[in-house]
Order: structure tokens, then sequence, then C-alpha cells
């Protein structure tokens, strides 16, 4: 009990102990408040780091993985198809675009394989994902190759046609998958950082609030007690140190909360349209190359005709639709979803997008990405009456030609339309991850130096009243 008497008296009993203890109190508070949002935009930092730097950047190297190895395949069969008998019947243009093109894509191979072998460290199931994807390439690389030898002898079609399907086969069924796999893997990693990141959000906000309103409380009683004891209605020091602490809580409420949503934004309104678009672009390149695989394999025709309508169903997803009924129905749906953009009769990769429509000016791109789709659609059916009718020399002439109104041109024309909406999401991305970085950069200072100077006017507006005791 003497112990317990003594303490109080040592630290409430007289006025400047609790003077003391109150101004202990404040100061602690407006430390530890200041220390959540040290703690906070240091977390912060180093979240849109990651987003920017690896997270985002990992999981478009994996789609556009996805898309070059398509387009790497999709020109394997053009070149073959337009050489003719070992260049003699050569369709120039269209040879010397496929050759190009072929190039390009096995160089963003090369370097999407080194990206992600870099994303894939610390995670087992990835490394080996990207061995196997290596691993596999180098043997699609030999096959290739050993097929453009073939069609370069004259006769040599049939053993370059034999290495092609081995090389296709392989292509579908093991390194497409697989390119599929680190998208899904690199993506989910991602929606993992974004949920953690937000539930930090939420507790920091929560634990901000607190202090906030707990420091402001003391300080509410540190006045009300000078102005009972001393008989003087405020202390200038501790209410400028309380305007202090209610703008820095104020502006660490802001940080936290619009990080939150730049957080959002990011994350769900721009880089989901990101992935599915990606994904959307990859199932059009594979769509292109069978309708190529179609006219450069008789034996396989009914199987790459199988596999286009599968692809535009992926896109453009219409129940029960066959070729021959496909472009009335993708008409009628279409016209139904202008008049009606809650009309659900449609699915696939288009119809995900149109239902995260977020920003100004992308529907009307990803309208436009549909009626372009359209377009190629009806190009296709126009190679496939060419080729039943036996002009097989025009229909490929129309396929890969780049002329204006051949199909290649309007898959071109698809393709900048799909580019365009891909593009207005990617540049909210990259602004709200600025953005994000900027309300670190900017606010937190302010709310640092306005806490510190609560501290400090605390501290003033009480040492007059303390040195009153001696």
């Amino acid at each position: 009990m003497a112990a317990r008497a003594a303490l109080r008296r040592r630290y409430w009993a007289t006025v400047p102990a609790r003077l003391r203890l109150l101004r202990a109190a404040t100061l602690v508070l407006a430390a530890a408040v200041a220390v959540l949002l040290l703690v906070a935009g240091l977390a912060l930092n180093g979240t849109w780091d990651r987003v920017s730097g690896r997270d985002a950047p990992r999981t478009t190297s994996a789609a556009d993985l996805d898309l070059a190895l398509n387009d790497m395949d999709a020109q394997a069969a053009n070149i073959l198809l337009s050489n003719g008998d070992a260049g003699k019947g050569r369709l120039q243009t269209p040879y010397t675009k496929a050759v190009g093109f072929y190039g390009d894509a096995r160089r963003a191979i090369g370097h999407d394989l080194r990206t992600l072998a870099v994303a894939a460290q610390g995670s087992p199931a990835d490394e080996k994902t990207v061995e196997s994807l290596t691993d596999g390439f180098a043997e699609y690389q030999e096959l290739i190759g050993r097929a453009l030898e073939n069609d370069g002898h004259q006769g040599g079609k049939p053993a370059a046609l034999a290495d092609y399907r081995r090389a296709t086969d392989l292509l579908r069924t093991q390194l497409l998958p697989a390119a599929t796999t680190l998208v899904s893997s690199n993506n989910a990693a991602f929606n993992t950082e974004y949920t953690s990141t937000r539930s930090t959000l939420s507790a920091q906000l929560t634990a901000l609030l607190a202090l906030g309103v707990l420091l402001l409380a003391v300080l509410g009683l540190l006045q009300w007690y000078l102005a009972r004891r001393f008989h003087r209605i405020l202390n200038p020091g501790v209410l400028a140190a309380a305007l202090s602490t209610l703008l820095a809580v104020i502006l660490g409420t802001q940080l936290l909360s619009a990080s939150a949503t730049h957080l959002r934004v990011a994350r769900h309104d721009a880089f989901d349209s990101v992935v599915a678009l990606s994904r959307a672009r990859a199932i059009a390149y594979d769509a292109n190359a069978d309708e190529s695989r179609y006219l450069l394999d008789p034996e396989r025709r009914a199987s790459y005709e199988e596999s286009f309508l599968a692809k535009s169903q992926q896109l453009y997803g219409l129940k029960d639709a066959t070729l021959s009924t496909y472009n009335a129905e993708l008409s009628t749906t279409w016209h139904a979803y202008q008049a009606d953009h809650h009309d659900l009769r449609f699915t696939g990769e288009f119809r995900r997008e149109l239902d995260n429509i977020t920003f100004p000016g992308e529907r009307a791109a990803a309208e436009r990405t549909v009626e372009s789709y359209a377009v190629y659609q009806r190009d296709d059916r126009k190679v496939r009456a060419l080729l039943a009718a036996g002009k097989e020399r025009e229909a490929a002439e129309f396929c890969m030609g780049w002329e204006p109104d051949t199909s290649n041109a309007h898959f071109g024309a698809w393709m900048s339309a799909l580019d365009q909406v891909a593009d207005i999401n990617r540049a909210h991305f990259t602004s709200s991850v600025d953005a994000g970085r900027a309300g670190v950069r900017d606010v937190l200072p302010w709310a640092g130096a306005l806490l510190l100077a609560a501290m400090l006017l605390t501290a003033m507006g009480l040492r007059p009243r303390l040195a009153e005791f001696g």
C-alpha cells in the first residue's frame, strides 16, 4: 500500500506529476502515430515497386510468351504455305512478311523466357515450368528448322509438312499449356499480393484512427485540465498541437484510403482487363494460325476447323453455334448487346472485358474491337468458300495477303483495335501506380512534420506551467 501511495504521489497526486504524465502520453501517442505512418509509407513504396517492377511484368511476359508462341507457329505455317515448291510459285509478299514475323516472334520468345526464368526464382513449380518450356522450345525450333529446310528442296513439301505437324503438336500439347499455366500462376501471385496489401492497409487505417482519436482525447484532457487548474480558457501550444495532430491524422487517413483505391484501380479495374485482353490476343493469333494450318494440311482440315471454332467461342462464345451459323448469331447478339449492355447472350474474353469497362473511351474501343473481329470472321468464311470451290491459290492469297480488304489486313485492324483497349488500361494502370507513389512521397513528409510539431508544441505549451512549480 505504501508503494502504491508513493507511485500515486509521484505520477498523479501533484499537478506537475499530472502534467508530466499527460505530456508523456501525448509524446508517446504522437510518436506511435508517426511510426505507424512511416511503416505504412515504407510498405507502400515496396508494394508499388513490386507491382510495377515484378508482379505485372512477369504476368504480361507470360502472356506475351503465349502470344509469341502462337505467332511463331502461325508464321511457320505461312512460310510453308506461301513458298510454293522450293520457291517456285511463291507468294512473294506473304512469304517475306512471314519470314520477318517469324524471326520477330522467335526473338520475343527468347526474351520472355529469360524474363520468366528470373521471375520464377523462389517458386519451384514455376522454375520447373520455365525449364520445361525452354527445353520444349529448343525441340520445337529444331523441328521447324527441319521443316523449312525440307521445304527448300524440290518435292520436299510432304517431308516439311510431317516435321511441321510434329512441331505444332508439340506446341499445342506442351508449350502452350505450360505458358498458360505461367500466366495463371503469375496472375494469382499478383492477386495474392493485392489481397494481402489491401488487408494490411485496412488494419493500418483502423490503427491510425484509433491512435489518432486517443491522441486527440489526451490533448483534449490536457487542455481541460490546464483550463480548470490554471483558470485559463485555452493553452495556445496545446491547441496548436491538437490542430497539428488532427491535420496529420486526416492526411494519414487520406494517404491510406487513396492508396487502397489506387491499388484497386491498378489491379482490378486496369490489370484484369490487360490480362483478359492479352489472353484474347494470344487466342486470336492461335485462331489465325489454325486458318493457315487449315489451308496447309488437307489431312487435318476437319481438326483445324474445329479448333478455329473452339477459339472463336473462347473469344465470343455463342451457345451451340457452328461455323455456318456463327456469324449470323454474332450479328444478332451484338446488336442486342448494343441495345442493352446487360444482354448476356454471349460469353468469352470479349464479354469479360465489356463487363469490366471502367475508363473513358474504353467501351467505344472495346466495341470497335468486336466489330473488327466480326469482319475477320466473315473473311474466314470467304477463305473456306474459296477452298471449297477449288480455288486454293486464291484462298491462300486472300488469307495471307496484306493488301486492303484481305484477311491479314483485317486481322491487323482487329489487333490494332484490341491494342487500343489494352493501351487504355495499361495507361491507367501506370497512372494509378504513379499516383500511389506520389501520395507517399507528397503526403507522408507533411504528416510526419505535423506530428513532430504537435510534440514540440505540447512540450512548449506545458513548459511555462511546469516552470511555475520550480
